[in-house]
């Protein structure tokens, strides 16, 4: 299974051995293994479970993430148990204190992340001969940034710009990117670039949803992999941020733009199955096509998250060699027990 979506009204959750089972208005509909679920995402308020159920969910190392029911947003995580290689965190926050290594992992990030949305913007160059221009004038003015920084990687005595050049380069990409992405995009959608908080219309509240999915996937592979989800290099750390998460999944975003463009182009996702709040101008997608949204993510996520995983290992693999010079020797006697 993957992914437990809890999304209905009068439905109840409760533990039974080493499943869930599942009522609708006090009928009992069936029983879920723990085994099969590696995510449970709750949506809304209207699902009701005990603690034992979260505290279940956790021993069995799925993450539960608990959306808000107004807005494509996070409103809380509960990660199973933790690697407790304190050696990993201790490398992982003096990296933080590196300028030079920061500037450098940020370059790699942010190459990546073009690199994908170029790669994008050809799929729908072919896909889309007859919206060939802006997605050629996209192409254009990323080809431009794309050999800017590769000329910082790759001269011999390599110059490494400051973080907020380097969000510069970013920024303008992206601007030119969504404008190319805008002219694939069905004209009913009124999508004209990204927006967000609240997003308002059903590109952006699409965009929203599958971004803050990959995000709480990176934070769960970060805690599997022993790293701190709050120090990252590229997104500094910041108050209740999860900077490290947000610097893995710079990357995949283009991937997940594709699969929403193929859900939306496609018509599996229809105009009819989103509202607009009056009071905010959100754009919300409605319960059946949650269902949908879910069930496609379910199946198209899986390499995503493997990349994630293989990310923060090597990421982790590559700091504990740093941090256990700081640690106590493994006979030192613990005097808290």
């Amino acid at each position: 299974m993957g992914l437990l979506l809890l999304d209905r009204a009068q439905l109840e959750v409760k533990s039974e051995g080493e499943t869930l089972a599942l009522y609708e208005a006090g009928e009992r509909r069936g029983t879920v293994p723990l085994k099969l679920i590696d995510r449970c995402v709750i949506h809304g308020g209207q699902t009701r479970l005990d603690s034992g159920v979260l505290i279940k969910l956790a021993d069995a190392g799925a993450t539960t993430v608990l959306m808000s029911p107004r807005h494509p947003r996070r409103v809380a995580i509960v990660l199973g148990p933790q690697h407790n290689d304190a050696a990993v965190r201790l490398a992982q926050a003096l990296r933080v204190t590196d300028d030079a290594w920061c500037r450098n992992w940020a370059l790699g990030v942010v190459r990546a992340k073009l690199a994908r949305q170029s790669r994008a913007l050809r799929t729908w160059q072919a896909q889309r001969p007859d919206a060939r221009k802006p997605t050629f004038d996209a192409l254009q003015t990323l080809d431009a940034i794309r050999a800017t920084l590769d000329g910082y990687a790759t001269t011999p005595d390599p110059t490494l710009p400051p973080l907020d050049t380097l969000r510069g380069h970013e920024g303008a990409a992206a601007r030119a990117y969504f404008a190319g992405m805008a002219g694939v995009m069905p004209p009913a959608l009124n999508f004209s670039g990204r927006n967000r908080r609240p997003p308002r219309d059903p590109v952006n509240a699409c965009l929203s949803l599958g971004y803050t999915l990959l995000h709480a996937q990176a934070v769960q592979a970060c805690g599997v992999a022993g790293l701190d989800p709050l120090l990252g290099f590229y997104h500094r750390p910041s108050f209740g941020r999860e900077s490290l998460a947000s610097d893995l999944i710079e990357a995949l975003r283009p991937a997940v733009d594709l699969w929403v463009w193929e859900l939306l182009r496609s018509r599996a996702l229809r105009e009819d199955q989103f509202t607009t709040t009056p009071e905010s101008g959100a754009c919300l997608l409605g319960k059946s096509g949650r269902s949908l949204f879910y069930a496609s993510w379910n199946t198209h996520c899986k390499p995503w998250q493997r990349w994630l995983r293989a990310q923060a290992q090597a990421l982790a693999r590559d700091l504990r060699g740093t941090g256990m010079h700081w640690m106590a020797p493994a006979d030192e006697e613990d005097e808290s027990c």
